[in-house]
């Protein structure tokens, strides 16, 4: 089928564009002829280049990084930075895009949602932030919910819902389940199709170590400087964890984002009495891991096995946002504490623990990190319950498919009423 309109794609965040990304790689392999092209609110959109997705308009990186909702200060550098203007440009842009009646994808929270809005064009919106989970579960209201969130009646205000019962937004494709059922209470066209942050996130057929060997991840986030500090509170977990578990092998496997530099990491390591070792490592497929030792444990630093990471641990010690979302996703404990910012801070780690459920303990302080992780894995129960709970709240892989042949289905007909 070819498709006469053109499909814009609004985002605002890296893991915003990655999700997008996912969606449009499926709309391009049915060969549509379908013409994309994107526009990311947050950053210079590296995730659309490396596919070669044309960019539409101005783009910038902005101070933040785009963590403005966490910090004014955060806010008042974006807008001394040119945070205005350039959304003045970009809705310009948007609004000229969508006078040939074309389709706009709005993939994150109401700030691309908006912009769909407001540029007149037939748009749909795929909700990666918000979760009713944040309020409530299958059983009511959380105790720490609000009073004014109780009465505004979901995670999604208002205007939220305002913006997405409009005729022209054709479909909403929120995160989880339950989200899709509150929406759909107040007659949103919400669709369940699950979480395209799962997408290629999968128990993969890889070697397995020793059977006794108790392997751990070390999720310390992907922003510097804050990474770094979040590294020091992880690995000063690790002597509790060693004392817990003196009598079995231990595996860290760290899983640190491709643009960090491993030197700071390793650095606090040796700092810590552990030693660099030459030894080829035979744990995950990544010659570039560097390995370190102590005790009966050993630690393995990779960019470039971050899925094999994820496959192999049995448990989490992390300080990240969708790295620790995927790894609940397959159904695995995960252990946090709060950090000093400016993303991981007590707040945003509480959040989480609200999202993700019984899949993601809170500690407060690193050495109590070791007996936390002996008591779940001790527990037949409540290793259970988070299995169940981490895919119940993630979904299964495969959304972007599902989503993106909802899409077509959407065009179709939009397409077949054009004159």
């Amino acid at each position: 089928m070819v498709f006469s309109l053109k499909l814009l794609v609004l985002s605002n965040g890296h893991g915003e564009d990655i999700i997008a990304v996912r969606i449009l790689e499926q709309l391009m392999v049915d060969r549509h002829k379908l013409e994309i092209l994107a526009l990311p609110i947050v950053g210079r959109g590296t995730a659309y280049q490396h596919k070669n997705i044309p960019l539409l308009g101005e783009v910038k990186q902005m101070p933040s990084g785009g963590f403005i909702y966490m910090d004014s200060n955060q806010l008042w550098r974006d807008v001394q930075g040119g945070l205005v203007q350039l959304t003045i440009k970009q809705l310009q842009v948007i609004r000229k895009f969508a006078q040939d009646g074309d389709f706009i994808l709005a993939v994150g929270d109401i700030v691309p949602l908006l912009f769909a809005w407001l540029s007149g064009a037939n748009y749909a919106f795929v909700g990666t932030a918000g979760s009713e989970y944040y309020l409530r579960n299958e059983d009511g209201w959380l105790k720490q919910t609000s009073w004014l969130e109780r009465r505004s009646g979901s995670v999604y205000h208002p205007v939220d819902r305002w913006l997405m019962k409009r005729s022209r937004c054709q479909a909403v494709f929120p995160r989880d389940e339950l989200t899709t059922e509150i929406l759909q209470q107040y007659g949103i066209k919400a669709y369940d199709l699950g979480n395209p942050m799962m997408d290629g996130i999968c128990q993969t057929n890889i070697t397995i170590p020793e059977k006794n060997t108790l392997s751990i991840l070390l999720l310390p986030g992907s922003r510097i400087p804050e990474a770094e500090r979040n590294w020091q509170q992880i690995i000063d977990a690790t002597p509790g964890i060693m004392a817990n578990f003196n009598n079995r092998p231990i595996l860290f496997l760290a899983a640190i984002a491709p643009g960090l530099q491993l030197a700071s990491f390793t650095k606090y390591l040796k700092e810590q009495a552990w030693q660099q070792t030459s030894s080829v490592n035979n744990h995950i497929q990544d010659d570039r891991a560097i390995t370190l030792t102590q005790q009966n444990a050993t630690v393995v630093l990779t960019q470039n096995a971050y899925q094999e990471c994820l496959t192999l641990a049995d448990i989490a010690i992390a300080m990240a946002g969708t790295a620790t979302e995927q790894f609940v996703g397959l159904g695995k404990p995960v252990i946090t504490m709060p950090g000093e910012g400016p993303q991981f801070t007590y707040a945003f780690a509480e959040a989480q623990t609200r999202l993700l459920g019984c899949s993601v303990i809170l500690v407060e302080q690193a050495e109590q990190v070791g007996n936390k992780i002996k008591d779940i894995l001790n527990n037949p129960q409540q290793m259970q319950r988070i299995t169940v709970n981490g895919k119940q709240r993630m979904g299964n892989s495969g959304a972007a498919v599902r989503i993106a042949q909802h899409l077509t289905e959407i065009l179709s007909k939009i397409t077949q009423k054009s004159p």
